[in-house]
């Protein structure tokens, strides 16, 4: 494996902190997602301009970089890696979005189009999406365990489940801004249980 020789020195430590985490030291997990995790976090709020997205966005940013470890090359720094990430899965959750915005009964605004209308088909995961979809929920599963009860209904719901915040308001009968405070509680304890677990990811 050939390391750039140009790293900096906080580029040389999140290496071997990589290599510590590919090893099965999982501080090394806890004190990568310490040195990033609000840096991720603010860019991807830069993106998106939604909170409850960009946290949503930050942890699967993590989960699909700590899951993929053993691919990468440090011929450059792991924050840029990592932020590839970030950037490449803000992305595609910003077409998706998109897509599913567009109106398919209205006609197009342009008047040569007028009384118009085009299809948009349906979106269909990728192989690679369904892969990382699994990847991100088998680690999520691991750290989930370490929640308590209440934490570990919302999250399942949310991440596993899919649910909305709505529909999980409904389902757990409770306000809305109560589900999303004790979301946003179940995602720091999150955090927590993954840097101090002691469970393989």
């Amino acid at each position: 494996m050939e390391v750039n020789p140009n790293f900096s020195s906080n580029a040389v430590n999140d290496l071997n902190l990589v290599k510590q985490a590919i090893e099965g030291d999982q501080k090394a997990y806890g004190s990568l997602m310490s040195r990033y995790r609000d840096s991720i976090y603010f860019m991807l709020l830069k993106m998106v301009n939604n909170k409850e997205d960009a946290n949503d966005l930050t942890i699967e940013t993590f989960a699909k970089a700590f899951r993929n470890l053993d691919k990468y090359q440090p011929t450059f720094a792991f924050s840029t890696w990592l932020f590839k990430i970030a950037t490449n899965n803000c992305i595609d959750f910003l077409k998706k979005k998109r897509i599913a915005t567009l109106s398919i009964d209205e006609p197009m605004d342009d008047d040569e189009d007028s009384g118009k209308s085009f299809d948009v088909a349906g979106y269909t995961p990728t192989p690679e999406e369904s892969i990382i979809r699994k990847q991100k929920a088998a680690l999520l599963k691991t750290v989930v365990e370490g929640l308590p009860p209440r934490y570990k209904r919302l999250v399942i719901l949310r991440y596993f489940e899919e649910y909305s915040y709505e529909e999980i308001a409904r389902e757990l009968d409770l306000p809305l801004g109560t589900v999303k405070a004790q979301l946003l509680r179940a995602r720091d304890l999150l955090y927590n249980t993954l840097r101090n677990t002691k469970h393989n990811i």
